[in-house]
């Protein structure tokens, strides 16, 4: 009998943990998303929070001027996550709840060590 192998966040999470300063610009974030090729960066510190292109382009609708306006003016926080050892599904099933497509992830001494994105869901699952 086959048994289906059980996929953890750890096994698909993106690294390193790509962060910036809640006090940088949104160009300098729109600028570093395209350089790494990513949709989300984490914005670490007291009141932790990501940026992403929807983000961006939410900031860009309402007329703010992203050479000004900082990360942590638009910014989502406080921010989901999940563990390394949390399961596929799970991770999954949290995104569609809060409607959201990137997750931070915390180890197990509460350390922010990656990233999970619903592109990372998909591509695990094909």
């Amino acid at each position: 009998m086959a048994t289906e192998t059980t996929v953890r966040i750890e096994d698909i999470m993106s690294t390193p943990l790509e962060t910036i300063s809640a006090d940088e610009t949104v160009k300098a974030a729109a600028t570093q998303m395209q350089a790494q090729n990513i949709n989300g960066i984490f914005v670490p510190g007291a009141e932790a929070g990501i940026i992403t292109t929807t983000d961006i382009v939410d900031a860009v609708a309402s007329g703010k001027d992203l050479s000004s306006a900082t990360v942590g003016d638009v910014m989502t926080s406080p921010v989901e996550r999940v563990t390394t050892s949390l399961e596929l599904g799970e991770a999954a099933a949290m995104m569609t709840t809060y409607d959201i497509k990137h997750l931070p992830v915390i180890d197990e001494h509460q350390d922010y060590v990656g990233m999970v994105s619903s592109t990372d869901i998909t591509q695990a699952l094909s």
